[in-house]
């Protein structure tokens, strides 16, 4: 859904699952683990951003701490957006992966990602375009839709010598989407999409 969400907004998709499989990160599923994710995924995603690019990043977040985390680490206007289905949904999607999970860890999943709210709910029952339609529809409005680009922290660094225009600050925005119940691939991506 995120892959189909970055392209129609011409975004950036990061995959904090695939970052955790692709770096090596996931060994037992802990908190530590998806804060080092977070490094990875801020500096991807920053490099976008500088570009004037939007980023969708994607994943399961089971903790408040690991979201707060990576939205500190990106100094640029964000939203959060959480994907909720009901469990029979969650299961019911997994059985059709190529590579299903199984009802267990749709289970498991589902309860570590139900345990807080976070962000805009937006409701991910019905078909990929449906909520596709639903999540844009929450990009596009209210301040978002206005977002400009945060000054940058004062770090003692200098400035570039040019910066992005004023469009591209316009264009700079970072957007979340929390997945609710959706298994995490334990597999070694190859190649990323």
């Amino acid at each position: 859904m995120a892959d189909s969400i970055a392209r129609r907004i011409d975004a950036e998709h990061i995959s904090v699952d695939r970052i955790l499989e692709e770096e090596g990160l996931w060994k037992r599923g802990r908190r530590s683990e998806f804060l080092r994710a977070n490094r990875f995924a801020a500096a991807r995603a920053e490099v976008a951003l500088r570009d004037g690019r939007p980023v969708i990043l994607d994943g399961n977040f089971y903790w408040r701490t690991v979201i707060d985390d990576l939205l500190a680490r990106l100094d640029f206007d964000h939203r959060v957006l959480t994907l909720n289905a009901p469990l029979s949904v969650c299961i019911e999607r997994d059985r059709h992966r190529a590579e299903p999970h199984g009802e267990r860890a749709a289970r498991a999943v589902y309860a570590k990602s139900t345990a807080f709210e976070y962000g805009t709910q937006v409701d991910a029952t019905g078909t990929v375009d449906t909520v596709v339609g639903r999540v844009l529809a929450q990009v596009r409005e209210g301040p978002f839709a206005m977002a400009r680009a945060r000054r940058p922290r004062r770090t003692g660094r200098r400035p570039p010598s040019r910066g992005p225009t004023a469009r591209d600050r316009r264009r700079r925005r970072a957007v979340t989407v929390r997945r609710v119940g959706a298994p995490i691939v334990r597999r070694r991506i190859k190649a990323s999409t």
